[in-house]
């Protein structure tokens, strides 16, 4: 599936900033199952500096230096990007997830890249009833995958995606305990419950189509940014990515920026300024679909 991704940022401050440094996860990443043919940042007032690289998870990031007064910061995204990843084997046909769980505890080959995968973090602490809540999805011997699929449809289920319930603060006990949230809410549970029981899983940050009602036309800037996880299936079958606020395996309506140990790690906008105050915040996206004789 091919599509044009526009995400805009834009900032408006109390009082002018003086200085400021930002540090962007705008860009989609290149994978075996998505080509990005495209991809350009546009920042208002122009930048002083605009480098570009790689983070410690092999994420592109930019990185924006802006040296002159400005009451308001606005950073566009463009991109074009063709996605098609490919199916996850069949689920009895993975590992049973204990030795998934003993595969990485161990290391070695195969195992070292998701093994950093393991261990609480920042905003994807440790916590015990959150992997309560999980363990009944992961029976003794049960497939890797059959357990995550089985979760991943209990999470859609049991909470409720209600905007405003939470906030970015929110930890994964409050989740948990009022059943509600956002898709970076569940997205942590998801992690939270599977490290709980020795499964490297971690957060990927990107963007989901999204239908307009029957006989609606879509409306362009509706879309949002989106969280899903990351599951490792052992050394043999690499990882798989699933949608616990949709319960859906990641195939062609999910574009991916990158990936991290949780939101922190793949924030689309963050940054220090000297000045400013307090500031408002909007954001637009608009993921649209293309004809494939686009990219001829």
């Amino acid at each position: 599936m091919l599509y044009r991704l526009r995400h805009t940022t834009r900032y408006v401050y109390a009082s002018p900033v003086d200085l400021a440094a930002h540090v962007l996860h705008l860009t989609p990443r290149a994978l075996p199952g998505q080509r990005v043919l495209s991809a350009a940042l546009h920042p208002r007032p122009d930048a002083a500096r605009l480098t570009a690289g790689f983070d410690h998870f092999g994420n592109p990031v930019s990185r924006l230096f802006l040296e002159g007064s400005h009451a308001e910061f606005e950073v566009t995204a463009e991109a074009m990007v063709d996605v098609g990843f490919p199916a996850p084997p069949p689920a009895a046909a993975t590992f049973a997830w204990e030795s998934v769980a003993a595969a990485a505890r161990a290391g070695g080959e195969g195992a070292w890249q998701a093994a950093e995968f393991l261990f609480p973090s920042a905003m994807a602490p440790a916590d015990a009833a959150v992997g309560a809540y999980a363990a009944p999805s992961f029976p003794p011997g049960r497939p890797v995958l059959a357990g995550l699929l089985d979760l991943n449809a209990r999470i859609k289920r049991d909470f409720a995606f209600r905007p405003g319930a939470t906030d970015i603060a929110t930890p994964v006990s409050r989740v948990l305990a009022a059943r509600a949230g956002v898709c970076q809410d569940f997205s942590h549970l998801m992690i939270v419950g599977l490290r709980a029981l020795g499964l490297p899983a971690r957060y990927v940050s990107g963007y989901l189509r999204t239908r307009p009602p029957p006989g609606q036309r879509r409306r362009v800037g509706a879309d949002a940014s989106h969280a899903w996880v990351g599951c490792w299936l052992g050394p043999a079958r690499g990882w798989v990515d699933l949608d616990p606020t949709n319960d859906l395996v990641v195939r062609d309506e999910h574009v991916v920026l990158g990936w991290g140990r949780d939101y922190r790690d793949v924030s689309p906008v963050r940054g220090v300024i000297l000045g400013g105050g307090e500031h408002s915040l909007s954001v637009g996206v608009d993921l649209e679909p293309l004809p494939e004789a686009a990219i001829r």
